[in-house]
């Protein structure tokens, strides 16, 4: 299967696959053009890159690979009572033989009764901690000597194994924030630059998952160097797809068998399999319209007295890029550092302007997420803020449901203009 660019149909809503450069690539930007061929653009046909086969030898050679290439090789470990993204020295750090329950508000691992590398869904961790990491300094001042000095850029190779399709979809979509303006994030592109994706279809969506509703999985279509799928029956094995250049040359460099039509067949029914097997559904049809409609709607107001106004749903979030700034001073007065933290549109701070926050309620603040993932998104960036991935729903300590919620507003739409806002549903 050959990556393919975007599909956009006329109402705006996206299709197919995640594009983060609409009109394509910006060959003139190093940084662009080579990210944006990750995405599928200038991509060699299927025959030029036919699906091979790795077992788990062959999976260790290709980490071994990536280690001697100098690369720092994170993937899915078992560790504080979940599956968290780690650094691997080898396969066998792996979460080999586990698997995850999770739903609203719950998150369980689970024994499995196979040696499946990859049997589970999505963890707490997302790409997003690395490529934006929660917290990054931007500079530090000297008052004595009055000398600002920027904090450089340091490239550091991270290979990401185990990345699922709604993880590619998210990055694409952070693509697209911190790449697809005219003014890009050096620290960000750099990152971009310097990883390699080894993206994997899901095989077991949890009962969050909802990825195929957003046409984001659960197989990698693109924006990865490799993806693999995992096949237990008739031999523990991955088929391999090659996404890139830099993927092709890799698995050059490691043995590997050529996958027959059976294996092939077999990895696609895995990604079909899941798509059946999906925990939940996002109503997406005329979605942007309907919250847009609604934003007086009376649910708003259930989930607000539910809502703890925590930000873990952002947290989680692989898409949510919301940020501000701290600085720090010494005891001394004489040093100050400023760093970029993320942030949340559920704290009082993140609205504030001079004279006091403009959202002052746990019902807008939940409304403006909502409404800015499922609908502004679209206007600001051309597609939607939402991969499906779930993992929103599983970490919010009182299970809020985001499909939940839009399924409710649409079982009884009001289609009326707002009415102006008092205090507490400002």
């Amino acid at each position: 299967m050959t990556p393919r660019p975007a599909e956009q149909v006329p109402n705006g809503t996206h299709t197919g696959t995640y594009d983060p450069y609409p009109g394509g690539p910006d060959p003139a930007d190093p940084d662009k053009a080579r990210i944006a061929q990750r995405q599928g653009f200038g991509m060699p046909d299927s025959g030029s890159s036919a699906p091979a086969v790795l077992d788990m030898d062959g999976l260790q050679a290709l980490v071994d690979e990536l280690h001697q290439r100098g690369y720092t090789v994170l993937g899915p470990t078992v560790r504080d009572g979940a599956i968290r993204s780690d650094e691997l020295n080898s396969v066998s750090d792996l979460a080999i033989g586990w698997g995850d329950e999770q739903d609203a508000a719950h998150y369980r691992l689970r024994r499995r009764d196979d040696d499946a590398a990859f049997g589970y869904a999505v963890g707490p961790d997302s790409p997003k901690k690395v490529l934006f990491p929660p917290r990054r300094k931007l500079w530090q001042a000297e008052r004595d000597a009055m000398i600002v000095t920027e904090e450089p850029v340091r490239e550091q190779f991270t290979a990401f194994l185990g990345v699922r399709a709604c993880e590619l979809a998210a990055i694409a979509v952070q693509d697209r924030v911190f790449l697809g303006g005219a003014v890009t994030d050096p620290a960000y592109a750099s990152g971009r630059r310097t990883a390699f994706l080894v993206a994997v279809t899901c095989s077991d969506p949890a009962g969050t998952c909802f990825c195929a509703s957003m046409d984001a999985g659960p197989a990698p279509r693109h924006g990865f160097d490799l993806a693999l799928t995992e096949l237990l029956e008739g031999g523990h094995r991955f088929v391999v797809e090659v996404g890139s250049a830099a993927g092709a040359d890799l698995l050059g460099a490691v043995s590997r068998l050529p996958a027959t039509a059976a294996d092939v067949f077999a990895a696609a029914e895995v990604a079909s399999a899941a798509a059946r097997r999906m925990g939940r559904q996002m109503p997406t049809s005329g979605l942007r319209d309907l919250l847009y409609d609604n934003v007086d709607h009376a649910r708003w107001d259930d989930v607000a007295d539910r809502c703890l106004s925590c930000g873990n749903c952002t947290m989680a979030c692989p898409t949510c890029f919301c940020a501000t700034v701290d600085d720090v001073t010494d005891l001394s007065g004489r040093s100050t550092q400023r760093w970029w933290v993320w942030d949340s549109c559920f704290t009082a701070t993140h609205s504030y302007i001079h004279g006091g926050s403009v959202r002052l309620s746990t019902l807008s603040r939940y409304r403006q997420w909502m409404t800015h993932k499922l609908a502004a998104w679209e206007d600001q960036f051309g597609m939607s803020g939402c991969v499906g991935c779930g993992r929103c729903i599983t970490w919010c300590p009182a299970g809020i449901d985001i499909t939940e919620e839009v399924a409710a507003i649409a079982a009884s739409p009001r289609h009326a203009p707002a009415r102006p806002a008092d205090e507490e549903r400002t």
